[in-house]
């Protein structure tokens, strides 16, 4: 199985977080932060990632810690659970659209992290939630999974829809790349003969 469990502690936040990436979407993911857990929660469903995380943050100063750290944490999961990604697709892409939004995401497990982030929200808050954190969980991501990560707003006048297309998509992204290629199984997906 290609599961992982990461625990990361620092003065800011206390984190553990489960994946299994041959799952079946399911989870259990506790921020303290609600409209991030629905985001992380549509992740793992549309990835169909098995996810469970606990995050205990200084959400007295603000969301961003706990949203930053848990990227970060993910990220070291999902690299732990890849191993050295023999029989993966390796890439994926995925247009999602939602009511408003149109979203659009690639990403390659390369292991060379790259973020190019063209996504502009209407609104500075999404209820209490900073929509500036989006892009954040997404560089932390990126950056500790060892992901080239591309992710467009192609339309969109919803800032909730817009975060959370971008999450389904990088979702459905992300399920296409980590998939098993039956037509490869026992190959590495990379002339190196290494990611």
């Amino acid at each position: 199985m290609r599961t992982a469990t990461i625990t990361r502690k620092t003065n800011e936040t206390a984190i553990e977080i489960t994946v299994n990436l041959d799952g079946t979407g399911r989870h259990d993911n506790q921020t303290g932060v609600g409209f991030f857990d629905h985001m992380l929660d549509q992740l793992a469903r549309h990835a169909l990632i098995d996810l469970t995380i606990r995050c205990e943050g200084d959400l007295h100063i603000d969301d961003h810690h706990s949203v930053e750290d848990v990227g970060i944490a993910l990220g070291q999961a999902l690299t732990q659970a890849l191993g050295d990604k023999r029989g993966i697709r390796r890439y994926g892409s995925f247009h999602l659209a939602m009511d408003d939004a149109l979203l659009r995401a690639a990403l390659d497990l390369s292991g060379r992290p790259y973020l190019v982030w063209d996504v502009e929200f209407p609104t500075q808050k999404i209820g209490t939630f900073d929509t500036g954190l989006v892009r954040e969980f997404f560089q932390a991501l990126s950056t500790h999974g060892g992901l080239t990560l591309h992710v467009t707003k192609l339309a969109g006048i919803n800032s909730h829809h817009i975060a959370e297309a971008a999450f389904k998509a990088v979702a459905r992204a992300l399920r296409e790349a980590v998939e098993p290629d039956p037509r490869q199984s026992d190959a590495i997906p990379s002339t190196k003969g290494m990611l």
